[in-house]
């Protein structure tokens, strides 16, 4: 298993953990991909998951640029326009992943941009 993928496993353990309920994974559109679409109480939440196993380039977070970010608001456009009922209110997270000293340490950037 990759890195990315084993990442995207542990964050979403991690996020069910925090009271996230995990509606699907690995999102993939035309226009780009979302890692995790989960809901936290009413809000839904589009999450980007960045998997490190060194910090020699930074923090896995600093690596959601301002391309990837569009990316995602593309795809979570594209998701919003299949729900039936309303858009829920909605924000973007990172949790990044750093897998670098045996266990794996997380940290959650709530609303982490806007579309």
């Amino acid at each position: 298993m990759r890195l990315g993928e084993r990442g995207e496993g542990l964050a979403a353990d991690f996020l069910k953990k925090k009271n996230y309920r995990i509606i699907t994974q690995n999102y993939r559109t035309p226009v780009g991909e979302i890692d995790i679409i989960a809901r936290d109480g009413a809000t839904l939440v589009f999450i980007e998951v960045k998997t490190r196993e060194s910090l020699e380039y930074g923090q896995p977070f600093e690596a959601v640029n301002t391309f990837k970010r569009r990316r995602i608001a593309r795809a979570a456009m594209l998701y919003l326009k299949g729900l039936r009922g309303g858009i829920p209110p909605c924000r973007f997270d990172i949790v990044s992943v750093y897998h670098g000293r045996g266990r794996p340490e997380f940290e959650l950037i709530r609303d982490a941009f806007e579309m």
